[in-house]
């Protein structure tokens, strides 16, 4: 198994040059199981995580994060970037001091948003957002560790889709030493087009969903980097419900035959 450095700088390789998926596992076999289909990097969500343990997004603890990094990174051979919210606290030594406790989790990466969960103010003020960031960063040099920074600005999924706004946000989270730049729901071609421009040449993550570009036309507009953020695991509770609804409702079991074949996944997670 590759070292947690090995895996810190093969992470970091990857936003060197070209266009790489980044897909986002909720648990053990959920990592396994994309690992083994080839993708060179994964990335946890918090949505998925929180579904999982029934509860709603952003609302696990910062201790059940911290495990459910540390289960995650010893579980596959691969880089892992940890969606780390806003960094479970809102001031910036806050922020730092957790980023320290993440790095020790063996995560080649993580990011920090800029989303407060307010509805009425959904984004931290502006130099707040910033000294967050900064403070993110600081913690991971101290570490020594290399853990890739992605600043995060989240306006277009708060109800603020401001690209003038988020392109700035963007270029002070640079500034303030994030490595990869992340805008979360950005609407069209043209916007991804903006931000990764006014960022360049630091590297661009997009959240694709169930529609949007393929991995050739991001890559030929200059994405360096694709999650899916907690697609997949909507897809797989999407299953699970079809199947359980019909058998509460109609008391049949024909989804069942859609399932994969318990074979095929002993198969899949054969030590």
């Amino acid at each position: 198994m590759a070292s947690i450095d090995d895996r810190r700088r093969e992470f970091r390789r990857l936003h060197q040059t070209g266009c790489f998926v980044l897909p986002n596992p909720w648990d053990v076999g959920s990592a396994r199981m994309l690992a083994s289909l080839g993708f060179p990097a994964l990335a946890t969500t918090s949505a998925g995580f929180a579904w999982s343990q029934g509860r709603a997004d952003n609302h696990v603890t910062l201790d059940q994060t911290l495990d459910h990094l540390r289960v995650m990174a010893a579980a596959v051979d691969l880089p892992l970037n940890a969606d780390f919210e806003g960094g479970f606290a809102v001031d910036p030594a806050g922020v730092g001091a957790h980023v320290l406790r993440a790095v020790g989790t063996g995560i080649a990466g993580l990011s920090i948003e800029d989303s407060t969960g307010d509805p009425f103010q959904p984004l931290y003020d502006f130099d707040l957002a910033v000294a967050r960031v900064r403070a993110a960063r600081t913690a991971i040099d101290a570490s020594g560790t290399g853990v890739v920074l992605t600043g995060r600005s989240e306006g277009y999924i708060r109800g603020r889709p401001d690209l003038t706004e988020t392109i700035r946000r963007l270029r002070a989270y640079a500034e303030a030493g994030a490595d990869c730049l992340y805008a979360p729901g950005l609407p069209s071609r043209s916007t991804i087009a903006a931000v990764v421009s006014a960022v360049a040449p630091l590297p661009v993550n997009v959240l694709i969903g169930a529609e949007g570009a393929s991995v050739a036309d991001l890559a030929a507009m200059g994405v360096r980097r694709i999650s899916v953020g907690g697609a997949l695991a909507r897809a797989a509770w999407a299953g699970f419900l079809d199947a359980a609804r019909e058998i509460a409702t109609q008391g049949t079991f024909t989804a069942l035959s859609r399932g994969t074949p318990g074979a095929d996944l002993n198969r899949a997670f054969a030590e």
